[in-house]
Formats: C-alpha cells, sequence, structure tokens
C-alpha cells in the first residue's frame, strides 16, 4: 500500500504542468493551491489569474468573498519536479484593485522609483521548528529547561542538533527553486535555525523570502512539524527570532560612500525609528529590549560591529570606506515586502 501510494507521487506530467499558485493570506501567512495547465508557461505573465474565497483567509466577506490572484513570479517546484512550477501570486478585488493586505502591489512602486539606484537586499530568516503535540521548539524537554543557549549555534552534536534534516532539505529545495539563498546556520537555541536570501535586487527580496518560507512550512509539514517566526517564542534568557536586513545600494557601493551614503541613510533611518518598528512584525518589543544582542525598541543606534545596535556596519565597510548596512531590528514575522520597501523610501526617497 505504501509503495503504491509512493509511486502516484512520483509519477511525471507527460503534457503540460501543474502549477502551485503561492499567495499571503490576511494572517500574513502564505497558502496555496494547484491547478493543471495543457502549456508549460516561461513566464508568469503566461499563466491566467485564478482566484479564491477570500472570507476563508480574513481578506474578504462571505457575501463578496471572490479575491483575484495574479501571477508574479515563477520558480521550479522541488516537490512535483520539473516542468512543474510555483507561482508567486498577489491579490486583488474582482475590480483590479489590490487588496490591504497586498504589500507586494506598493513595494514594486516604490523599487521602480529607485531603480537608478540599484538597491540590493539580503534577509537573514530566523525560525524556530515546533513540535505541535508539544508547542515547544525541536529539542526543548517535555518537563524542564534544555541547556542554556551557548552550545547550539553552529554547533554539531547528536544532544545539541534538532532539525538539520529539515534546514538542509530545505537549503536544497531553495536552490532547486531558483531561489537566491546564500547560506544557512544552527540558531542560539535548540530547534532555532537560520537561512539567507540575497543578494536580490528590488521586489526580488520580497518574492524569494516568502517563497523561501512556503518552502519551509511545507518541508516541516512532511515532518508533523509547524515552523514558527515569531520575534520571542520562547520567554526567558533565551535570543528571539529576527529578520535582520542588510542593504545597500549603488552609491554606497562605490568609493567613499561610507561616507557620502550609508552614514546619511542611517541619520534618516534615526529620524523614523517609530515608523520603522511599527512595520517591522507584532510581538517585537518582547524582543528588542537591549538584552540578546538586540538595541532597545524606544530607542535607535547604530555602530560598526555593534551586534546591539538598531543598525550594524561592519568592519570591512568602514575600512573600505564603501558597502552595506545592516538593520537588526525586523521581527522573524516581519512582511518582507515591507521592510525593503521602507528601507528604500525612507534611505532613497525622503528628505
Amino acid at each position: 500500500m505504501e509503495k503504491s501510494f509512493d509511486q502516484l507521487l512520483s509519477l511525471n506530467v507527460d503534457e503540460g504542468c501543474i502549477v502551485e499558485y503561492v499567495w499571503i493570506d490576511g494572517y500574513d501567512a502564505v497558502r496555496s493551491k494547484g491547478r493543471y495547465l495543457k502549456n508549460i508557461p516561461s513566464k508568469a505573465s503566461d499563466l491566467p489569474d485564478w482566484n479564491y474565497d477570500g472570507s476563508s483567509t480574513n481578506q474578504a466577506s462571505g457575501e463578496d468573498s471572490e479575491v483575484i490572484i495574479k501571477p508574479q513570479r515563477i520558480f521550479p517546484d522541488p516537490f512535483r519536479g520539473k516542468p512543474n512550477l510555483l507561482v508567486m501570486c498577489d491579490t486583488y478585488t474582482p475590480n483590479g484593485e489590490p487588496l490591504k493586505t497586498n504589500t507586494r502591489f506598493e513595494c514594486e512602486r516604490i523599487m521602480n522609483q529607485a531603480k537608478d539606484l540599484k538597491p540590493w537586499f539580503g534577509l537573514e530568516q530566523e525560525y524556530f521548528l515546533i513540535n505541535p503535540n508539544t508547542g515547544k521548539p525541536l529539542g526543548f524537554p517535555n518537563d524542564k529547561d534544555p541547556e542554556p543557549q551557548g552550545p547550539y549555534y553552529c554547533g554539531v552534536s547528536g544532544s545539541k542538533m534538532f532539525g538539520r534534516d529539515i534546514a538542509d532539505a530545505h537549503f536544497k529545495a531553495c536552490v532547486y527553486a531558483g531561489i537566491k539563498i546564500s547560506g544557512i546556520n544552527a540558531e542560539v537555541a535548540p530547534g532555532q535555525w537560520e537561512f539567507q536570501v540575497g543578494p536580490c535586487v528590488g521586489i526580488e527580496e520580497g518574492d524569494e523570502l516568502w517563497m523561501g518560507r512556503y518552502l519551509l512550512q511545507r518541508i516541516a509539514e512532511m515532518k508533523g512539524l509547524d515552523v514558527n517566526y515569531d520575534p520571542k517564542p520562547v520567554k526567558g534568557d533565551w535570543n528571539g527570532s529576527g529578520c535582520h536586513s542588510n542593504f545597500s545600494t549603488k552609491p554606497m557601493r562605490e568609493k567613499d560612500g561610507y561616507q557620502n551614503a550609508i552614514i546619511p541613510a542611517l541619520e534618516k533611518l534615526s529620524k523614523k525609528h517609530k515608523e520603522h518598528i511599527a512595520a517591522y512584525g507584532i510581538g517585537n518589543e518582547d524582543r528588542l529590549t537591549g538584552k540578546h544582542e538586540t538595541a532597545s525598541i524606544e530607542q535607535f543606534k547604530w555602530g560598526v560591529a555593534d551586534r546591539g545596535a538598531s543598525c550594524r556596519v561592519g568592519h570591512d565597510v568602514e575600512k573600505k570606506g564603501y558597502g552595506y548596512f545592516e538593520d537588526r531590528r525586523p521581527a522573524g514575522n516581519c512582511d518582507p515586502y515591507v521592510v525593503t520597501m521602507m528601507l528604500v523610501k525612507t534611505c532613497c526617497l525622503e528628505d
């Protein structure tokens, strides 16, 4: 019986392809559904629009529940294999208006305004793998706390490392799908991991991080596990989960970019601290306490090589005089479309 089931899952499509439409719902989470197409699309615009019941996703009322999804980016599907596809979509009313939850629409508009500056991003997504039967991260005993953080970060040990198979399967799935994943590592708590996406240009970063989250959640699902991106899912003396956001523009990457572009951008961010904090993830006040390699949520500060700063500049950037900086404030559950959009808007499009 089991062999027969595996054979069905491994069947190839002889003609056309299966496309999994992926979108963001009204709870800041990914959802998806699949359809069969007789012709294999080569780009997102070859795909037809589709729809779903928005009353079931917190995006529409039951009396007028249809939400339109428009394909924006296609990726090879690591679950069904080529030529099957995943497609990142955004959401609209039947009249063509972007939904309030469609943050991609505004992000793309801002990125187009700044396209001559060639904004680059690299986001570091931290997360916990959760056992839904206990509600605790992998590696946390049912009746007590594990050893304090220290041996887990980038660790190697059967008694310390939990979920490596999922993190590695996700790494390979992202590479297969063409996502610009640049690395993974175990983080400071049991069952906590990180993956990095970038460098990406403009709207690419939001598309690829969201699709990276989708792949991670699908893989965790296969093991009966959940993925938690909350900024402080484990209370106490543990680091939270962030989404550190590395950012640069063409002027920042050129000679004297540190003085001429990076420092002025950081000064602009200092004046918009509250606006950024409000948009950088729900529950972030539990993470940004001034402890556990964070700055206090109450104030903005930046520094060279300071992991307790709101924004950090690397020693190499200061020495060379050009490069990028890292905004350490975004929470693990942030919307990457919003974070990247606000960085460009504040640093590049406002005086």
